[in-house]
């Protein structure tokens, strides 16, 4: 299977765009994770909830590859002086687990880094009126906000968020201002409920058994998940979190197999092309890697 990766490139290029660019804030929001917001003009009117970017130090040869960060939020500052125009920003949230997020988490403002997005196939909306349900484990939280702020003007919200401990819970404050009905659980019971963020899934979908869910985190989570939703014939769309080199489609370094796939008539979906948003039905779950290599706040 040949990828022309110029061809990818023309093809996104009416949304996609490189960002050469500075950093506005990078601030430690909980143990080892950290938020950071980046002068992106324009970038806003381009994203969609479930869609990631990638991002790269400037100035730095290491780490090479750029790396994928999910788009937690898009908005405006006021503009540093009368006359001159508002200023647009894109906000990721990642944790710190490895080089590449060490060396970011040392950035501060004004520094100069990279960007390109936003990239990918994001989340639709659903049934208007119909109850949403969202799951968000640890740093899969992070593409969960967009969509709330977007699902809460036509239907009712409720997040479940889990964690193992509550320094892994972020951002309940900026989802309880969207009017979304927040739940809280860790596996120690140090924040919220003790247990997992499944077992609040199980309950809501008794008393909402016509919901519709949408889930991101690392891949244990979101196969039982799935196999919860499946049971009870509930639409399910998943975010996965996946390492990504590219970003375009080019490498296939993070395909993951369709539900359609055999080994006479292979189909291969890259994440970050194809996704990083699925329809749970169109995965084949039998073959996905359920350990848990969550890349801290990629897509």
């Amino acid at each position: 299977m040949s990828v022309n990766r110029t061809e990818l490139l023309k093809e996104k290029g009416e949304q996609m765009q490189n960002y050469n660019t500075i950093i506005l804030s990078n601030q430690e929001v909980s143990p080892g994770y950290f938020r950071m917001r980046i002068l992106a003009p324009g970038f806003g009117a381009k994203a969609r909830s479930g869609q990631f970017l990638m991002f790269r130090v400037q100035h730095l040869l290491l780490p090479l590859l750029r790396r994928p960060f999910g788009i937690f939020r898009v908005g405006l500052l006021p503009p540093d002086c009368e006359g001159m125009p508002p200023k647009e920003y894109v906000e990721i949230l990642y944790k710190v687990v490895g080089g590449g997020t060490r060396i970011m988490s040392e950035l501060h403002h004004g520094d100069h880094v990279e960007l390109l997005g936003p990239l990918g196939n994001g989340f639709t909306s659903g049934a208007v009126k119909k109850v949403k349900i969202l799951v968000g484990g640890g740093i899969g939280l992070v593409p969960l906000y967009m969509l709330a702020s977007e699902l809460v003007t036509q239907s009712p919200v409720r997040l479940l968020m889990g964690g193992r401990t509550r320094d892994d819970i972020l951002a309940v404050t900026e989802f309880e201002r969207l009017g979304v009905e927040t739940y809280v659980s860790t596996d120690d019971g140090s924040l919220g409920e003790e247990g997992m963020v499944t077992e609040a899934l199980k309950r809501k979908l008794v008393r909402f058994p016509d919901a519709e869910v949408y889930a991101c985190g690392p891949m244990p989570m979101l196969k039982a998940v799935r196999d919860i939703c499946y049971k009870r014939g509930v639409s399910l769309q998943v975010s996965l979190e996946a390492h990504m080199a590219c970003g375009v489609g080019a490498c296939l370094g993070c395909v993951v197999k369709g539900a359609a796939h055999t080994e006479e008539t292979p189909q291969y979906l890259c994440c970050c092309k194809a996704g990083p948003v699925f329809m749970a039905e169109t995965l084949d779950w039998g073959k996905i890697d359920t350990d848990d290599k969550s890349c801290g706040g990629c897509a």
